[in-house]
């Protein structure tokens, strides 16, 4: 890890009540670029989102689960995650370029709701050469029964397949409901996720966030570590998975 002052020492950050107000409202935040100092407050029309009892999984993806090909972890490297996600990365990968949307400003801003309990991250590790070695995960925000992913990356064969399995499947163990991809692409198609307007997201949020008095009802942290006391937990996810979708 780098001694070197973390944004959020250096600059203001987004006030944490006004996102997750934002979060709550069906809007979230980006930027024009990775050094873009303004915040550009976002409300699609079209809104993406992934059933949790509709995920896809292919074949392939099925066995790499049951492998357990990778270490899966929580919270573990939130802002190694983010950076990650931030990279830039090459033109085929992505349909706008090279730059990210997510500013250091914007880094800086979940970096401190991680820190509050309010933004987590999933991540895939492997064994290298001087230990093990990030090679894919996920980040996002969750309140309620709602979790708003933001970025995944992917170093290796199905790194970030595999997290967003364990998000699903930690959801479902924490009893949540919606799972937020906001905008559809041709890769998250591929996994499950529908398009639906905004206005129809915002009925879908409102209901995951009524009141409730259910004693089942946990946070994604404790329903991801619920996962990890099974002895083989792909396999276990895999099975959960594929009953549902």
């Amino acid at each position: 890890m780098s001694n070197r002052s973390r944004p959020e020492d250096a600059q203001d950050v987004i006030d944490p009540e006004l996102l997750m107000l934002a979060y709550r409202s069906g809007i979230f935040p980006m930027a024009e670029s990775r050094d873009d100092p303004e915040v550009m407050w976002i409300e699609p029309r079209e809104r993406a989102i992934i059933p949790l009892d509709g995920l896809h999984i292919s074949r392939s993806l099925a066995k790499a689960l049951k492998a357990d090909r990778y270490q899966v972890t929580c919270n573990a490297a939130f802002a190694e995650v983010v950076d990650a996600c931030a990279a830039p990365r090459r033109p085929s990968q992505i349909d706008d370029g090279t730059d990210s949307w997510i500013s250091e400003r914007i880094a800086a801003s979940y970096r401190l709701l991680n820190r509050m309990g309010h933004a987590h991250s999933i991540e895939c590790w492997r064994k290298g050469a001087t230990g093990r070695e990030l090679v894919g995960g996920l980040y996002g925000v969750g309140f309620g029964r709602v979790f708003c992913g933001e970025s995944m990356f992917s170093r290796a064969s199905d790194a970030s397949k595999l997290a967003l399995c364990w998000l699903v499947a930690a959801m479902r163990a924490a009893h949540m409901e919606l799972l937020d991809c906001q905008f559809m692409t041709p890769h998250l198609a591929t996994m499950g996720a529908v398009s639906m307007p905004q206005a129809d997201y915002l009925k879908r949020l409102e209901h995951a966030l009524r009141p409730t008095t259910e004693s089942s009802f946990a946070s994604l942290p404790d329903g991801f570590h619920s996962l990890g006391a099974a002895s083989s937990p792909g396999k276990l996810i895999a099975q959960s998975l594929t009953q549902t979708s």
